[in-house]
């Protein structure tokens, strides 16, 4: 079991930056594939980004790809998400998950959620 607590959520004027940290429970965060979604008000919860156990895969939403960078230290068990030249589009709750499978920078399937952090983007 793996729980996962997302802060650094807040709101930020279009153009600005927030970096979400994500922080896991247990000794095995080194072996999980981790990833980012969002839900915005009224729609279905999306795929943002995804990062392999060691880092060495990652993979974006087509939307954030060149803005958003995915990042994590393992001995911290802790993963990022660096949010640059935000967008009144981004505005969401934004959670964190994890997925057993680690070996991958997968888009689904992850099998352990966070509560989630709002992040609003003002234009």
């Amino acid at each position: 079991q793996v729980q996962l607590v997302e802060s650094g959520g807040g709101l930020v004027q279009a153009g600005g930056s927030l970096r979400l940290s994500c922080a896991a429970s247990g000794r095995t965060f080194g072996n999980y594939a981790m990833g980012w979604f969002r839900q915005a008000p009224g729609r279905e919860r999306e795929f943002v980004s995804s990062i392999n156990w060691n880092g060495g895969r990652t993979a974006y939403a087509d939307s954030v790809k060149g803005r958003f960078t995915i990042s994590r230290h393992n001995a911290k068990n802790t993963v990022f998400l660096q949010m640059n030249s935000l967008k009144p589009e981004d505005t969401a709750v934004y959670y964190c998950a994890a997925d057993r499978a680690g070996a991958f920078a997968p888009s689904e399937g992850f099998d352990y959620w966070g509560q989630g952090t709002q992040v609003t983007v003002s234009s």
